[in-house]
């Protein structure tokens, strides 16, 4: 198979401009076959130096007049030989300018392909290489803001001291048994314990930043909840700024959690409308309050709905002891229109606003309201730890430096203590990727889209 990849990177649809990439050792000869460049051929166009010529397609027709710009190894995205087409952006010209490509000895690229030649091609770790799917999918300018950084190396910077402190120690280590001739400095275990526990400190702080990072990269899990008929469903679709969710005034309409992401502020949420959680013999809904509960139950914040025309009841009252147990929780109080039977005082929340959602009414404050709550004071410049599977990595290399300091403590033998700092090691390599498998890279390149 062909090691020259070729594919479209501004996807399919009509656009003004639509760029052809293409990467591998022989690419820019290839290249040549199907674009003529004005002045001199392609080959001796200067590395990053746009060039005015025409594509051709199989056939031979000139299809547009586009530039053309090379990158060559091992100063390009991919550390190989790299050329782009940008053309105007019709699909038909993209896809024409490919098939000449294909025809000339280049193959349709993978998922995630051109980023994951540069992993392999050491042009970047893996912490990079996720953080560049992070930042094409990103929607907020924090979250952008903190995949740049990532891609620009902060996380891993972040971890390479810690790394190449657990590796001069074990390095340490064997080279006194390894050379006992040599004139070594003797390996002294107990001195290492402070820069043990530096390291563990480093990495808790990071494992500490990934709650905000989570919900930077993700969005705000927030269930609305209450009883039936309150008007959860009227509140998704007033935030969605269409009908999601059908509304009527019979109690129970919603059966099943509903979700839709949307921009409150600077603030993403990732609503989940849940049926009305109450007893009931219908065992439809029975089993929708406890798919709600559940959802409560995994969600960033909980938002409370309530009649403020009728009496608070036994179930608002367990409904609202659930969504205290979250570390965020606001409460609305709706109908607003149509009666004052609930005053703010009434409810045990912080933040508690005062609705009208038929007439759109009382909602202004909530995006106030919720920039404040998880704006955060953690800068958003890649030091944040977003990725559940870098997490993960992270969490398993702090305890295992933590079990090295229990061994300390119980004066096991330095080799029993260095099997969990080469544990911890292990883990840290998964996150730059210098251990990682590989049917989990494959994972995380599947991520990606083509041409990317």
């Amino acid at each position: 198979m062909s090691k020259i990849i070729a594919a479209i990177s501004t996807g399919k649809q009509v656009c003004a401009i639509g760029i052809i990439r293409m990467s591998g050792e022989g690419c820019i000869a290839v290249a040549e076959q199907v674009f003529t460049a004005q002045g001199v051929p392609l080959s001796q166009v200067p590395n990053r130096k746009l060039v005015m010529g025409s594509l051709q397609d199989s056939q031979g027709r000139v299809i547009d007049h586009c530039m053309a710009v090379c990158s060559r190894a091992p100063h390009s995205y991919t550390g190989e030989d790299t050329v782009e087409f940008h053309c105007h952006g019709s699909p038909a010209v993209l896809a024409a300018g490919l098939d000449a490509l294909y025809r000339a000895g280049a193959r349709p690229a993978q998922r995630g392909e051109f980023t994951k030649r540069a992993f392999l091609n050491g042009k970047l770790d893996l912490t990079q290489a996720e953080a560049v799917i992070d930042l094409i999918e990103a929607d907020t300018a924090d979250a952008a803001a903190n995949a740049a950084g990532q891609v620009g190396g902060v996380l891993q910077r972040k971890l390479a001291p810690i790394y190449d402190t657990l590796t001069d120690l074990c390095s340490h280590f064997h080279a006194v048994l390894d050379y006992p001739d040599e004139d070594i400095e003797d390996f002294g275990l107990q001195n290492y314990a402070s820069t043990l526990r530096s390291a563990a400190k480093e990495l808790y702080a990071l494992l500490m930043t990934y709650g905000q990072g989570r919900i930077l990269r993700q969005g705000v899990a927030a269930a609305i909840v209450g009883k039936p008929n309150v008007g959860k469903s009227s509140l998704l679709n007033a935030l969605a700024g269409f009908e999601r969710v059908i509304v009527t005034d019979i109690p129970g309409t919603t059966r099943d959690t509903v979700e839709e992401s949307v921009m409150v502020g600077s603030t993403r949420l990732r609503l989940i409308d849940t049926a009305g959680i109450r007893e009931t013999e219908d065992t439809v809904e029975a089993l929708g309050v406890e798919r709600s509960k559940k959802a409560l139950e995994e969600a960033d914040l909980a938002i409370f709905v309530c009649d403020g025309s009728q009496a608070l009841t036994e179930e608002d009252r367990e409904i609202i002891d659930l969504c205290l147990e979250l570390p965020h929780a606001i409460a609305l109080i709706n109908k607003s229109d149509l009666g004052t039977a609930v005053q703010p005082g009434d409810l045990p929340f912080t933040i508690v606003l005062e609705t009208s959602l038929t007439k759109k009414e009382g909602l202004d404050k909530l995006a106030e309201v919720l920039d404040d709550m998880f704006a955060g004071e953690l800068p958003c410049d890649g030091s944040l730890l977003t990725n559940a599977r870098q997490y993960d990595a992270c969490r398993r290399a702090y305890e295992s430096i933590l079990e090295s300091l229990k061994g300390l403590q119980l004066g096991q033998t330095p080799d029993a203590v260095l099997t969990d700092i080469e544990e911890a090691m292990e883990a840290m390599g998964e996150v730059t990727g210098a251990t990682v498998r590989e049917d989990i890279t494959a994972r995380i390149f599947e991520r990606f889209c083509v041409g990317k």
